[in-house]
């Protein structure tokens, strides 16, 4: 489908979404006799934001970064994009489209690389991949070109496509569910979490290729990531997200410049001095505690 090179690749406004979910037991009050029974029969729920009022504009090409921990939103964010989640309230616009409405013009265009990535584990990545591509209206010869062409370049053994996906480490599998993405050359990839699981060589083959992509096909990337060194590599701004919000945005640089000001108006830093790294910036900014994906995995 050809898209207007003019048009933002995406476009948030005021996004919103929220769940109705029940109320831990930690926060209900102590009861007994009936009003205990009754609290057995029919659990208290709430409403729990998820996201909340993000707003934010990709140009055609770029690659944007999202970094939170866990809970923060972020997958979320990336859900409602990729027409899987309707918002609460909100506008969304894909090349201009509404993935509510033109949700089969949106999905031709974009792709998605979830941490959780899905398969069939009996099969094995070219049987998985064929299915993919057939989904999608990909013939099989092309597909498994384009499948063997991507993992050659993302570092998975050839030897390696026929066996099943069970017997595939962690990493295999995620670098079998960014073939699967790629597949259809999407002009918008959505990429939540791609590396996570990979060892820093796998790490390195994922971040040149995404970096092959946006140079050689224009394509737009989303990226949401626990890893600070990975961010600054690919993504030309950067959001830090806390709580269902974006609670600071712009490139690298300029939030590390936000925050050695901050510290120099408290009287903690002079003009002159080195720049703080991205874990300090994302800590001052969000008055969160940085943690690594495994360390928040663990802590969640």
């Amino acid at each position: 489908m050809n898209v207007d090179a003019a048009t933002d690749a995406l476009e948030v406004r005021n996004l919103c979404k929220h769940f109705i979910v029940n109320v831990p037991k930690k926060e209900l009050p102590k009861v007994s006799g009936l009003a205990r029974l009754g609290r057995m029969l029919v659990r208290p729920r709430k409403r729990k934001v998820a996201v909340d009022n993000i707003s934010m504009q990709l140009g055609r090409g770029e690659i944007f970064g999202v970094v939170g921990h866990n809970g923060s939103g972020k997958s979320t964010l990336i859900r409602m994009i990729s027409t899987l989640l309707e918002q609460s309230s909100g506008d969304i616009r894909v090349f201009g489209m509404d993935p509510l409405r033109q949700s089969y013009q949106v999905q031709r265009l974009l792709n998605r690389v979830s941490v959780d990535a899905a398969f069939f584990k009996k099969l094995s990545p070219n049987e998985n991949l064929l299915y993919a591509a057939r989904l999608y209206g990909v013939d099989d010869r092309s597909a498994l070109k384009r499948a063997e062409e991507i993992l050659q370049k993302l570092g998975l053994e050839e030897g390696r496509l026929t066996d099943s996906m069970q017997e595939l480490s962690r990493g295999m599998q995620q670098k079998v569910a960014i073939a699967r993405a790629l597949l259809t050359s999407p002009v918008l990839l959505l990429l939540d979490e791609p590396t996570t699981g990979l060892d820093p060589r796998s790490k390195r083959d994922v971040q040149d290729y995404i970096l092959e992509l946006q140079r050689t096909h224009d394509a737009t990337v989303l990226l949401t990531s626990h890893d600070m060194d990975e961010v600054e590599r690919l993504c030309g701004r950067i959001a830090l997200m806390a709580d269902g919000r974006f609670v600071a945005r712009g490139t690298s640089e300029e939030l590390k410049q936000q925050v050695l000001k901050r510290r120099i108006e408290r009287g903690e830093a002079s003009e002159g001095d080195a720049l703080p790294g991205m874990e300090e910036v994302f800590m001052e900014l969000t008055g969160h505690e940085w943690l690594s994906a495994e360390e928040d995995v663990d802590k969640s």
